[in-house]
């Protein structure tokens, strides 16, 4: 198990900190409002960070999300790498992957997916889809939806062609409510299929290639697939919004004086910083191990579920101490430090509590004690 990131991985890390701490300034964020910085993001794509990930894998992309949450930069990358570009890549067909990944790849198309929920949503032998998503992050700046069924086929919508509600939520992340009252979707491939792909993503075609990857695949189809994935990408954008929201307040303490002295010289403030500088690191190793296995092409269902834990709990306590430490300007909502504040909130609730991941959690290792 080795978590140093490849050249490949470094210098993707590099460029997208750089084009990060250039364009994600504090009023640019504050001009994007709700929505995608249309800059931004055009910027990010013209680099080939994108259509990076075939060749960085997930590991590589959840250092991408770290330097996003560093800056809580306001862009899609989450969502249309996980739900667009690797789950095309790994579960569409082969004329779905020629027709959608280009696309994809240069950002003129944005998937979203209505995860982690299914059941809500139904589909007719013809493909036409019923029901409705509550809560689909980035539903206003998207393309197309990546929608699992009741019985847990994915479905790609196109938003135009869907009834999208906008929900306000406190997180700037355009959110939306997906209705589908008979919208047609296209089936993302076949359940669980390959279509001759490796678990890395080459075209193969052999019969032992395809045995190999779906050995690899996360058991239960494609669905689980992608939600193990989304489950490491968001926990990994997470560690990013810990590190950065731990990163002003370390500056803030440091020259905030209190009776003469620095905040950060009391004992205090140093054992609230030190707790959440560890609960960060929790967050980025379980993070990097679950996706270091799901390059790998190892079990990893636990280890996401794991990360995610982290990523609720821990990132919870570490955005809170982050407002904190800046006392009476940490409530300013108009302060930087309350977007850290409000994505790690989002973030929690989008993972889903720590009750329900460990719960989630403790029945799969009943399962395998079993």
């Amino acid at each position: 198990m080795d978590f140093t990131p490849t050249e490949e991985q470094a210098a993707a890390r590099d460029l997208a900190a750089r084009i990060f701490g250039d364009l994600s300034t504090h009023e640019r964020l504050a001009a994007a409002g709700t929505g995608t910085d249309a800059e931004l993001w055009k910027a990010l794509c013209a680099a080939g960070l994108t259509g990076a990930l075939e060749e960085i894998g997930l590991l590589g992309l959840v250092l991408l999300l770290e330097e996003q949450g560093r800056t809580t930069a306001q862009v899609p990358l989450a969502v249309s790498c996980v739900y667009g570009l690797l789950a095309v890549d790994r579960h569409g067909t082969k004329e779905q992957r020629a027709r959608l990944l280009p696309a994809l790849r240069d950002g003129t198309a944005v998937v979203t997916g209505a995860f982690p929920g299914h059941g809500s949503i139904r589909a007719d032998g013809a493909g036409r889809l019923s029901g409705t998503a509550g809560w689909v992050p980035w539903l206003r700046d998207a393309t197309h939806v990546l929608v699992p069924d009741a019985e847990r086929n994915l479905w790609l919508v196109r938003a135009a062609e869907a009834e999208t509600v906008p929900v306000e939520t406190t997180a700037p992340w355009a959110a939306g409510r997906l209705v589908l009252d008979g919208t047609r979707g296209e089936r993302l491939g076949d359940r669980g299929a390959t279509d001759g792909r490796s678990a890395a993503g080459s075209v193969d075609g052999t019969a032992a290639t395809e045995r190999a990857a779906a050995d690899r695949a996360v058991a239960g189809g494609a669905y689980e697939d992608v939600l193990v994935a989304a489950r490491i990408a968001f926990a990994g954008l997470q560690a990013g919004v810990c590190a950065g929201a731990l990163a002003r307040a370390v500056d803030h303490t440091s020259v905030r004086e209190q009776f003469g002295r620095p905040l950060s010289t009391r004992q205090a403030v140093q054992l609230r910083a030190a707790d959440a500088h560890m609960d960060t690191e929790a967050i980025r190793v379980t993070v990097y191990e679950a996706a270091w296995r799901f390059d790998e092409g190892l079990p990893c269902v636990t280890h996401a579920l794991t990360a995610g834990w982290w990523a609720s709990e821990a990132g919870r306590r570490v955005v809170h101490t982050g407002q904190h430490l800046h006392g009476g300007i940490g409530a300013d909502l108009e302060h930087p430090v309350h977007r850290h504040f409000l994505w790690g909130r989002q973030l929690d609730a989008y993972l889903g509590s720590g009750a329900q991941l460990l719960d989630e959690l403790g029945s799969l290792l009943a399962e395998e004690a079993a």
